[in-house]
């Protein structure tokens, strides 16, 4: 089955073989951790690479506000990215197409392409992008600083990116109505978190940004970096229509689908509700959907769901197929 490292592998095999001891490195590799944090003379250095390996619609796109939306939850402004390109050799525009998007996106974002390298892989039927983001912060924001009594926070619908994906790969399977599919194509043109992550910042504990796995997974990573439990109201989250209708369709949880788009923090409770306002003025959804509990258990109950470990995003038995999804 395809997706990330599962986290018992990562603890056993990468968090401690990082190379050489620095001082600088204020965050390493760790669980829920999506970016490094480095002190430079300007501030803190933070770094995260990202790749796009499924997804085949507009994945120049994505990968750029993928990578940059793990430095903004970590309080940075993203401003440089570096680019590897693979790409199947049988698909000649391919790699006009993805740097095309990859420059639209990138002077959306108001970022740098400052280097990278591509070719040509016999064994792909795909490109496949890994991209890493850098940018410079007076205050990095971690996954693991929430506190017991902080209130939590999301800025964004749940399931924005595995919408769009729903809708750019897997419509000619989906009985959906055509204009869901359109609405949701779009919604892959939503998924910075970016201007969320300039308001929150300032007071949050911990941000975090859920992709794989989609909210669920996000809450569990932060709960898990932490040392806390979650207490979360479902019926807070804010999903859109076209989310739960393409969802509907495949048969997937909304909260389990792909989730760039939505940011994820803990803010301490006299400042939870002038973020909020704020985010609302700003025109980004948002809602306050529960509190970081002190139980001695790193569990998240989302309504009367009971969640101890990272779930597996919905969406890749989808691309398995249907041998492989019976």
């Amino acid at each position: 089955m395809p997706g990330k490292v599962r986290p018992d592998d990562l603890t056993a095999h990468a968090f401690d073989r990082t190379g050489a001891d620095d001082d600088r490195v204020r965050q390493g590799p760790a669980l829920g951790e999506d970016a490094a944090a480095i002190d430079v003379p300007a501030g803190t250095l933070v770094v995260s690479s990202d790749p796009i390996s499924l997804a085949a619609n507009q994945a120049g796109t994505l990968g750029v506000a993928v990578a940059c939306n793990d430095v903004a939850a970590a309080g940075a402004d993203p401003a440089w990215l570096t680019v590897v390109c693979l790409l199947p050799p049988d698909a000649p525009d391919a790699f006009e197409t993805v740097t095309a998007d990859l420059d639209a996106a990138a002077r959306d974002h108001g970022v740098a392409i400052v280097g990278g390298h591509s070719e040509y892989v016999d064994a792909l039927d795909r490109p496949i992008l890994s991209l890493t983001a850098m940018g410079v912060t007076e205050r990095f924001v971690p996954t693991g600083g929430a506190e017991p009594g902080d209130r939590v926070v999301i800025a964004g619908p749940a399931g924005l990116e595995g919408t769009a994906i729903l809708a750019g790969d897997f419509a000619d399977e989906l009985a959906a109505p055509t204009e869901a599919l359109d609405a949701a194509l779009t919604f892959v043109d939503e998924i910075s978190v970016a201007p969320a992550a300039q308001i929150l910042r300032r007071d949050a504990t911990a941000m975090h940004d859920p992709t794989e796995g989609g909210v669920a997974a996000g809450l569990v990573e932060l709960a898990a970096a932490a040392g806390v439990g979650l207490e979360i109201d479902r019926e807070a989250i804010p999903i859109r229509p076209e989310t739960e209708t393409l969802c509907r369709a495949a048969d997937v949880d909304p909260l389990r689908i792909f989730g760039s788009g939505a940011l994820l923090a803990t803010v301490p409770p006299d400042a939870a509700d002038g973020r909020l306002d704020e985010l609302r003025s700003a025109g980004i959804e948002s809602a306050s959907i529960g509190v970081v509990t002190d139980t001695g258990e790193e569990i998240v109950e989302i309504g009367s769901e009971r969640i101890d470990e990272v779930p597996e995003d919905d969406l890749y038995p989808l691309w398995a197929g249907p041998a492989e999804r019976d």
